[in-house]
């Protein structure tokens, strides 16, 4: 299993158009095809010191292998999404992990 998690910090200053592309792009990633599992969400309500609840999105997305986030990477569906909204974070983190 390969996990890819992508924390996103989105400018303060974006239209509400902007931020509806931004959805609708993130949401687009999850329906490539080498995905196997794939969560897109906000920061939970919950609160205790070691959360970081600083960021405004979080894409997690479940692959089989390595082979296939790598297949991901390059799929058409992912350089729209950075090519459309790159511009729309000011901040990105991604955190990727195997059992």
């Amino acid at each position: 299993m390969f996990v890819h998690a992508v924390y996103f910090w989105l400018q303060d200053d974006l239209t509400p158009p902007q931020t509806a592309a931004f959805l609708a792009g993130a949401r687009s990633l999850t329906t490539i095809a080498s995905v196997k599992q794939a969560h897109f969400g906000i920061p939970a309500p919950t609160d205790r010191p070691v959360i970081d609840r600083s960021y405004s999105h979080a894409l997690i997305v479940l692959f089989e292998s390595q082979d296939d986030h790598d297949r991901y990477q390059t799929d058409p569906i992912h350089d729209r999404f950075r090519d459309e909204c790159g511009t729309f974070w000011k901040k990105v983190l991604i955190y990727d992990s195997i059992t």
